[in-house]
């Protein structure tokens, strides 16, 4: 009789919906960030004392790829697993005046966590398309609230636009007001403009309030919160209260007041009793825009930043912490961006939908497991515009850069990041079979792509 009671009541509340909850996701998610711009980073001049907490009580990763130096791109592989090329966001960034937008046929990380009953939200930077049939509400989001393209484009046509350049922008960081006399650019709600031009010295807070009101409302049940903060690309704004006046920590004061925001987000975690089923990861959409100086980052040890596909325009922070991830501990294995989607969805407990073939991995081992798992062996290296010119397989990074001005020559790369991090010494005539061998392979994982590339939304 007493194991009959016991089926019953199993039975009654895995029936009635009391069975255990999934594990929330928070995906920070910011703009231009630099390898080197977080004290656990290895930043002496920027103070994360909240971002540094995921590290401590969760995992850094330091081996972490983005699959493209720029906004556009790099934004619709973390949503879908995809290279951008297999689903035709490759060809850099889109502007107010694009008619594109990522195709809402593909399966997004919002279309995975809806499907099985989140509930689903995205505050902050899109840059996906803003024609209302691409926006996040178009692809898995319930909700929306942010800019829909990057901080420095205006409603409709991107013209009329500040000089730009590190001076042009320490001209507006000494003028606050200039967010709403020098810009027109929107902030949406859903599918409607609500704030033109919005006022971006508050954009960073209020979309950090926009999510932690998002998650007190769903506290009961499962949630999915994208958090793609506009900052710090420039212009860069900070709320007049905790503003540095010297143009010259302009980028300093930036993250710090992003690193407080997420001090705020952590904080209400732990005050709806959220810790123990809330996954946490804060990482970036590429590396730093260095030509704009100190209103850019610092890609650390790496070479270059946003725009190329040396380490510093792709290999970019990122910590986690959540259910099962050891605190206080590094991962240096191979993982990237477009590895979350299928990740999130082990980590979620139900499997990826549908049959469209992703580039991600399932490395849920990265971050959980205490001994040494592997990451993924393979990366291939695409430019801003979209052309294949690099792979990463193992501890070797071969770099096929085609020569500006008309010159068909290449300048050829070969690298061995163990040994190298920084990528200064070139071993491509030393071993030149190897250059050969990862040429091939190169080549060959890029066709494939190519020939079963999906299309993107158009306007028609």
């Amino acid at each position: 009789m007493t194991n009959c009671l016991i089926l019953f009541f199993c039975f009654f509340y895995s029936f009635f919906g009391f069975a255990e909850k999934s594990p929330n996701f928070i995906l920070i998610f910011t703009d231009d960030q630099g390898y080197g711009d977080l004290s656990c980073f290895g930043s002496d001049k920027i103070k994360t004392p909240n971002i540094d907490r995921i590290a401590k009580e969760g995992r850094k990763f330091t081996n972490f790829m983005v699959a493209s130096p720029v906004c556009t791109p790099s934004r619709a592989a973390l949503l879908t697993g995809c290279y951008p090329k297999r689903i035709g966001m490759h060809r850099h960034v889109l502007f107010p005046s694009s008619p594109k937008g990522l195709n809402p046929k593909e399966f997004t990380m919002a279309d995975h966590f809806r499907s099985i009953g989140y509930a689903t939200a995205c505050f902050g930077k899109w840059h996906l398309g803003h024609h209302p049939q691409v926006l996040p509400t178009s692809n898995g989001f319930d909700t929306y609230y942010g800019i829909p393209y990057s901080n420095d484009m205006n409603h409709p046509d991107n013209k009329g636009k500040p000089k730009g350049g590190h001076v042009g922008m320490d001209t507006l960081w000494n003028d606050p007001e200039s967010t709403l006399t020098k810009w027109n650019t929107p902030l949406m709600h859903d599918e409607k403009i609500v704030e033109l031009p919005v006022d971006q010295r508050t954009i960073t807070r209020r979309c950090t309030q926009k999510a932690i009101d998002f998650m007190e409302a769903n506290k009961e049940e499962s949630f999915f919160i994208y958090l793609p903060h506009s900052m710090p690309h420039i212009p860069l704004y900070v709320p007049d209260e905790v503003r540095d006046p010297d143009p010259q920590n302009a980028y300093i004061n930036t993250i710090e007041h992003i690193d407080s925001e997420v001090g705020r987000l952590l904080d209400s975690i732990d005050k709806f009793k959220l810790v123990e089923d809330t996954y946490v990861i804060y990482t970036t959409d590429n590396g730093p825009w260095l030509s704009f100086r100190h209103h850019g980052g610092s890609a650390g040890p790496l070479r270059d930043g946003k725009g190329t596909t040396f380490e510093g325009g792709q290999r970019v922070p990122c910590v986690m912490r959540g259910p099962g991830i050891p605190a206080g501990t590094t991962c240096s294995d191979l993982i990237g961006t477009i590895d979350l989607l299928p990740t999130f969805a082990s980590l979620s407990g139900k499997s990826l939908a549908g049959n469209k073939k992703i580039d991600g991995m399932d490395l849920t081992n990265l971050l959980t497991a205490d001994k040494k798992i592997a990451g993924r062996n393979e990366f291939l290296h695409y430019t801003s515009q979209g052309e294949i010119e690099g792979i990463r397989q193992g501890k070797w990074k071969l770099l096929r850069k085609k020569q500006r001005k008309g010159n068909k020559s290449e300048a050829l790369f070969l690298f061995d990041l163990e040994k190298d991090l920084g990528e200064q010494n070139n071993l491509a005539e030393q071993k030149t079979k190897k250059v050969e061998q990862l040429t091939a392979r190169m080549y060959e994982l890029d066709t494939e792509i190519e020939r079963n590339a999906r299309s993107p939304w158009l306007l028609e």
